[in-house]
């Protein structure tokens, strides 16, 4: 019997290299590309946050107002309808027009004890002017409170000149509370030009319009 001859078979040569320089690098890249993304996706949402906080405050002292302007509302004796004191309808009853301010933020300026200029309305019996002075104080520091920067508006589109009312029965009576945004990603969001605040499109408004 022979005896066979066994030889043992080599396995072939393997050589195991680490990550290279290149593969660092571009490993990099990628995860920089998806820490950017996650970094935009937060500044949108900030944005947006802070977009939808204000509107919905806004909406909520805007509400209040109309509602302030129904309960004040007596019957017009020179036509049918409802009408309201013309005093809600000067400019100087709202955002604390004529009252001196030393700070930056009109809440702590104005709304954390009443001015003396204000009529104190909860204590004492007030005529309609008086009501309309209270009303646009106390509305437009509630307005500021969540939003330093808002303004308050309230107009009519008068029917009749004649009568002596700012705003006739069967007029339409607007409310806007505005507030400045900032423009981001070069995009202007607004398109409603009530928005516009001293020339500037980069606004955001409530409008809310009603016939007492």
């Amino acid at each position: 019997m022979e005896s066979g001859t066994f030889r043992a078979q080599s396995s072939p040569h393997i050589t195991q290299q680490g990550l290279g320089l290149i593969e660092v690098l571009i490993t990099l890249f990628i995860l920089s590309i998806g820490l950017l993304g996650v970094a935009s996706l937060q500044l949108v949402g900030s944005f947006t946050n802070s977009a939808a906080l204000n509107r919905s405050d806004a909406t909520m002292q805007v509400q209040q107002l109309s509602e302030r302007l129904q309960a004040s509302a007596l019957q017009s004796l020179s036509a049918p309808g409802r009408i309201v004191d013309n005093q809600y309808f000067a400019a100087d009853n709202w955002n604390f027009a004529g009252l001196a301010c030393d700070e930056s933020n009109p809440w702590q300026c104005h709304c954390t004890a009443r001015p003396v200029a204000i009529p104190d309305c909860d204590a004492n019996q007030c005529s309609t002017a008086e009501m309309a002075r209270y009303d646009g104080w106390q509305v437009s520091c509630a307005a500021v409170k969540s939003n330093p920067s808002a303004q308050l508006a309230v107009t009519c589109a008068d029917i009749n000149a004649l009568d002596g009312q700012s705003c006739s029965a069967g007029s339409t009576l607007q409310i806007i509370l505005r507030w400045p945004t900032t423009s981001w990603q070069g995009a202007n969001r607004i398109d409603n030009p009530d928005c516009a605040i001293d020339g500037s499109e980069h606004a955001d408004c409530v409008v809310v319009r009603l016939i007492l």
